[in-house]
């Protein structure tokens, strides 16, 4: 494992590569932009081209491999040997932004032998900065800056997760996603219902949605619906650093990353 300084040396790092990026993803967004579509008919903006950009050159001066759902087509026999590796969704939401939304964020995440042990989750329309790391803890920062030299000076202006004013509501509080509701999430909701005399429902784009459990604004999130490595990676560090858990639904163990299929299995977190 990575020694503690240059751990914390590698999520300023990405902090800073978020909040860059997320400033050109800002440019875009104000104004009129044109939408492609990819192979697997998700959508494709210049904002997600430009964040990708920004934050690939900033974190190849780690000189570490860096895979993007923009760079996605790597081989395994090259990947499946990197003991350290970037996991980068430069735009997680494209949905979302072309909704004009807000409920989009840029997603860097540190794999280490299979496992996420650095997330930064970013969300440029309200400025609002979740990070994670190994040694460190889960924290956010409402008033992040790229003019912040320091780690330490990061953590004074943050709030350690989760927050203790996130006040326990009486209901049982899901998750669930804005564009990818699947028949089966809706099933195991309903099942909850029977369990919870009263059930609120919380639906949010992107992967904010682990930011809030990780926060303690919500019970649990389940997916069970199609998500890439990238989607959870950082969430998955910000939320396990926590005090919460994500449970692979096949395994049933923590979600690993750097499978040969980039495609997650469904997952519950809670």
């Amino acid at each position: 494992m990575l020694e503690t300084e240059t751990l914390s040396q590698y999520l300023l790092l990405a902090i800073k590569a978020s909040l860059e990026a997320g400033k050109e993803i800002l440019s875009v967004y104000e104004k009129d932009f044109s939408v492609e579509m990819k192979s697997d008919f998700s959508p494709l903006t210049e904002a997600d081209k430009q964040s990708h950009e920004i934050i690939s050159a900033a974190l190849t001066k780690t000189e570490l491999p860096v895979l993007s759902e923009e760079g996605r087509n790597i081989p395994y026999e090259e990947r499946k040997n990197w003991n350290y590796f970037w996991m980068v969704d430069p735009l997680d939401g494209t949905k979302e932004f072309v909704k004009k939304n807000g409920e989009f964020t840029t997603n860097i995440a540190l794999i280490h032998e299979q496992k996420s042990i650095l997330g930064v989750i970013y969300i440029p329309v309200k400025n609002i900065l979740y990070f994670a790391c190994i040694g460190i803890g889960s924290f956010k920062c409402t008033s992040p800056s790229t003019e912040i030299n320091s780690l330490e000076d990061l953590l004074k202006i943050s709030e350690k997760l989760p927050l203790k004013n996130s006040s326990e509501k009486n209901s049982f509080r899901v998750l669930a996603s804005r564009s990818h509701l699947s028949e089966a999430t809706e099933k195991f909701i309903s099942e909850l219902r029977k369990k919870y005399s009263e059930i609120e429902f919380i639906s949010s784009g992107s992967s904010i949605k682990f930011c809030l459990l990780a926060e303690g604004a919500a019970s649990i999130y389940p997916r069970f619906a199609p998500t890439m490595e990238w989607d959870t990676a950082a969430g998955q560090t910000i939320l396990e650093l926590s005090g919460k858990n994500i449970t692979d639904c096949t395994t049933k163990n923590s979600m690993l990353y750097n499978k040969k299929e980039l495609l997650n299995n469904w997952f519950i977190a809670e």
